[in-house]
């Protein structure tokens, strides 16, 4: 992901699904931090060029279950280690999905979206590959511009730009990724897509995520931290092993 030094990631240039995947587990089981839930629940990291040439087996044998890899940022960057990192994790047996970096003040939602498919954002009903996500979050450029100068009705409709060209190009909405800080500064702290979007919060160093933005009950992905056994951000799906299947081929969990 983007590495922004504000609040919690990406580095410029770097990261950091649908109704039924919000509730692929219990609200017990997101209120527990990764040392008690790491355990049960799937381990998994994110990359992007910094990561380089990642040691995919190695990452498996660490526990490394599912991975979302970075393609692309605005509409002028890719990920030049995308391809062999997005096929490294597959030969490994890792879930992977892409994400993209937006870039509100660029262009439009829709021009990024389809920038992004062209460059790895693609979806599979393989079972092996995660819906797209989109990273958006504080602007690692210009801090002072948080919002990328976007009132919070212009950043919901970029948003939704974005997430309807992602689902008529690939037939699922993104996966969000953002912080409940930001969500509510730039969006108004809107509901716009909580029934509709899956959730990949990201809050490092505490216990729990927290209060989650914008009418979500659940979180799908948790990025808790930037350093430990995996390369990259470390992250938790929140369901089973099967649910983590079910997801990526876009069906609903049953029971859930």
């Amino acid at each position: 992901m983007a590495r922004v030094r504000t609040p919690l990631r990406r580095r410029a240039g770097a990261l950091t699904a649908a109704t039924a995947a919000l509730a692929l587990a219990a609200p017990a089981a997101a209120a527990a931090g990764p040392p008690e839930v790491a355990a049960r629940l799937p381990r998994g990291h994110d990359v992007s060029s910094h990561q380089k040439r990642v040691d995919w087996p190695a990452a498996w044998s660490k526990g490394a279950r599912f991975v979302y890899v970075k393609a692309t940022e605005s509409t002028g960057y890719r990920n030049p280690y995308f391809s062999r990192q997005y096929a490294g994790a597959s030969k490994a047996g890792l879930f992977r999905g892409a994400y993209h970096f937006a870039r509100p003040d660029r262009s439009s939602g829709a021009r990024q979206a389809a920038y992004f498919v062209r460059h790895g954002g693609d979806w599979h009903a393989d079972g092996r590959t995660l819906p797209p996500a989109l990273d958006i979050e504080y602007n690692p450029y210009n801090p002072k511009r948080r919002c990328y100068g976007l009132s919070k009705a212009r950043m919901v409709r970029w948003i939704r730009s974005f997430s309807d060209e992602m689902k008529r190009r690939t037939g699922r909405r993104p996966v969000i990724y953002t912080t409940t800080q930001w969500w509510k500064l730039c969006t108004g702290n809107s509901r716009a897509f909580s029934s509709s979007h899956a959730l990949w919060i990201a809050r490092h160093g505490t216990p729990r995520p927290g209060a989650l933005p914008g009418g979500w009950r659940y979180w799908t992905f948790w990025q808790y931290g930037s350093q430990g056994k995996l390369p990259g951000d470390e992250n938790l799906f929140n369901g089973s092993p099967t649910q983590l299947r079910t997801f990526a081929r876009g069906q609903r969990p049953r029971g859930a």
